[in-house]
């Protein structure tokens, strides 16, 4: 089980598998993650900027707690995440520089699992053979980070963001299949560059992942994903900014010990209409304890 949990880390096209796999009830986690992107905007792919050339470090620190809900188990995540940002970007036709460093907005993500996750045991879930695994969540990221009307990119976006998700997970041995579905909605910024007001179409998205846990509690994954929608509007006026992103990535997970974990993972852009591609790259620490441990 170690290396499970994964949390979704601040970046707008992140690629997280194992979202919806089942924990102990009880088990609690804490993670610090390191990563680096670069090109793209990794915060808000749909700022209304052209050309973006981005060198951004995040440090993260990240808890996670399972717990029984209705006869299945569920799965709390709070991240609270830091970053420095430099580069530069094209905005009405100017190259503009920017650097900047502070919190990015922090994350909140409940999930419940509907099908195929009962509670259980630290003993029992070592004999535990998952099936088909259904599940919901919902993230909401707050407008904790980083922000200056006075420019164009920010580590903070200024403005909520409530993203419900429809998951499941189908095992066939050591092999899991994933397939989740995702909308994200957005509150306006009426603080936008300049004091304009600022708002966003649904975005809508989709993720597939292939994971093959190794009997030695190693566990590797690929994956790919879809954004589309999310055109923005600033001050009623419409940017042709419409996302139709592709991005594919990969992860490996190992443990250190009975209570430890280290998980690398690297994603890139495919395709991105709006030409606001990244690549990105992140180390994580996973500790645990609780829950029988």
């Amino acid at each position: 089980m170690l290396g499970a949990l994964t949390i979704q880390c601040c970046h707008a096209q992140s690629l997280e598998p194992r979202n919806y796999a089942n924990l102990p009830v009880g088990m609690n986690f804490l993670i610090f993650g390191a990563s680096h992107s670069s090109g793209g905007i990794a915060f808000d792919a749909a700022l209304p900027v052209r050309n973006p050339e981005l060198d951004v470090w995040t440090s993260v620190v990240a808890y996670a707690h399972a717990f029984e809900f209705q006869g299945q188990t569920g799965r709390i995540d709070l991240a609270l995440p830091y970053a420095q940002m430099s580069g530069n970007a094209e905005y009405a036709g100017q190259r503009t520089d920017r650097e900047q460093h502070g919190f990015t907005d922090s994350v909140v993500r409940l999930a419940l699992n509907l099908k195929g996750a009962p509670p259980l045991t630290l003993p029992e879930f070592a004999r535990f053979e998952p099936d088909l695994i259904i599940g919901t969540s919902l993230q909401i990221t707050a407008p904790t980070g980083s922000y200056d009307p006075e420019y164009v990119v920010n580590l903070g976006t200024n403005r909520w963001s409530f993203k419900p998700e429809l998951g499941l997970s189908k095992a066939f041995g050591p092999l899991s299949l994933e397939l989740a579905g995702a909308v994200t909605l957005f509150t306006q910024n009426t603080n936008f560059y300049g004091g304009s007001m600022r708002r966003q179409d649904p975005l809508y998205s989709v993720q597939v992942h292939g994971v093959y846990n190794f009997a030695t509690a190693v566990w590797a994954s690929i994956s790919a994903t879809y954004y589309g929608g999310g055109r923005t509007y600033v001050n009623d006026v419409a940017d042709d900014d419409r996302q139709e992103n592709w991005r594919i990535g990969a992860a490996f997970s190992v443990p250190i010990g009975r209570h430890f974990s280290v998980k690398l993972s690297a994603s890139d852009g495919v395709y991105a209409r709006t030409g606001n591609n990244m690549s990105l790259l992140s180390l994580a620490l996973q500790t645990r304890w609780g829950g029988g441990l």
